[in-house]
């Protein structure tokens, strides 16, 4: 997901996210995921879902995947708003998609783009679709 807002508008290389947010104690984290997956692009998942090693992101929060089979139409995403001062110090609010589009890559691909903090996701991704001495 490339998120929404001024900041990153012309950002792409390393701007890229997984769907994420803040979940409170005792709440499920997949739970929390599924119901920011439907918030951030407007699908509701289903599958069997693969925990994925928790991240440290570089800022200090911790971000929790899984992984899970499955398609969206990248080009129909519906994300919830956020608003902020707009120009900044002009007393404006305005309103701004959380994710302002979305894409499916190969993993290099993905790799250029996403996040650096959560690479670590694709590497361990990699890992899961390898193909297995054997099969």
């Amino acid at each position: 997901m490339h998120p929404g807002g001024p900041f990153w508008a012309k950002k792409d290389a390393g701007a890229w996210s997984i769907p994420k947010g803040e979940f409170s104690a005792g709440e499920d984290p997949q739970a929390a995921a599924l119901r920011e997956f439907e918030e951030e692009t407007g699908f509701r998942l289903a599958g069997e879902f693969v925990p994925m090693k928790p991240l440290r992101q570089p800022g200090g929060k911790l971000v929790h995947a899984f992984a899970v089979t499955g398609d969206c139409d990248a080009n129909k995403i519906r994300s919830n708003k956020f608003s902020m001062e707009w120009p900044p110090r002009s007393g404006q609010q305005r309103e701004f998609p959380e994710v302002d589009r979305a894409g499916w890559f190969d993993l290099a691909e993905a790799r250029g783009k996403i996040l650096r903090g959560q690479s670590g996701f694709l590497d361990e991704l990699s890992k899961m679709l390898a193909p297995r001495d054997g099969e």
